[in-house]
């Protein structure tokens, strides 16, 4: 099997990084989508991996968004569709995950980079950070479920306003309408990433994907909390819930074994 070009993945405690490195502006081509979907694929069968985080060395650039002159070599409507699968389900990979996946942003993260950010499940900016979808410059829209996310995420009227206008907002913008769960100095995402991410390595990998299923449950109010309900009782047959209750009983830190 050859070595990753584009991606690299290491282990720090049972947190895996994931590092995209593609100079001078990671774009994202077509074989930097598929090293990536094949470390998804080996961070989800690591049972010493309980969270990622996403991350890129260059210092003005997260992720660029799709390689430009990839998408000129589209030649129809079929094509394009392919295309836009293949992301959606790579970025899918992320967001369906049973592990928490974290996104540490420093630089530009546009279009199909924000779409990236999006599929985390949690997102560290760096100060000088800058989030958008210019896919409205090029006579496109979003097409890896930025549409769909960014909705979500911001509500509807905002989602309007970036996509429609294809303007960049800053970290401190992204924070202000709930895009980023966190602003930090710059070159310190990573780290702070990290940070949270070793707090949650250390609860019960079973509960911290109960967690993910319900918080990120669709349907309605009723079939969402039938899902809550149906979930929590679950969770009284494993091992985690019985060692979590008996060392709080116990007044001592408990030892999750993730089953």
């Amino acid at each position: 099997m050859e070595s990753p070009k584009f991606v690299t993945r290491t282990l720090d405690e049972r947190v895996g990084i994931l590092t995209i490195h593609n100079p001078p502006a990671n774009v994202l081509r077509l074989d930097l989508l598929d090293e990536l979907a094949a470390e998804l694929d080996r961070i989800a069968d690591d049972p010493a991996v309980k969270v990622a985080v996403l991350a890129s060395p260059l210092e003005k650039f997260f992720v660029a968004g799709a390689d430009i002159k990839e998408l000129a070599n589209i030649g129809s409507s079929a094509e394009g569709t392919k295309f836009s699968e293949k992301g959606q389900a790579l970025l899918d990979k992320i967001e369906l995950s049973r592990k928490p996946f974290i996104a540490a942003a420093e630089g530009f993260c546009l279009g199909g980079g924000l779409e990236l950010v999006l599929a985390c499940h949690m997102r560290i900016a760096g100060t000088g950070a800058s989030f958008g979808f210019p896919e409205i410059n090029l006579g496109l829209i979003p097409g890896f479920g930025g549409t769909v996310r960014i909705s979500r995420l911001v509500g509807q009227a905002k989602a309007l306003e970036l996509t429609l206008t294809g303007s960049a907002i800053t970290a401190e913008q992204a924070l202000s309408i709930g895009l980023v769960n966190q602003v930090v100095k710059k070159g310190a995402a990573l780290d702070t990433a990290l940070s949270l991410a070793r707090q949650i390595q250390g609860k019960g990998a079973r509960a911290v994907a109960a967690v993910l299923d319900t918080v990120l449950s669709e349907g309605s109010r009723t079939e969402r909390l039938q899902r809550e309900s149906r979930v929590f009782g679950e969770l009284f047959r494993t091992e985690d819930a019985r060692e979590g209750i008996k060392a709080f009983l116990e007044k001592r830190v408990p030892n999750f074994k993730d089953r």
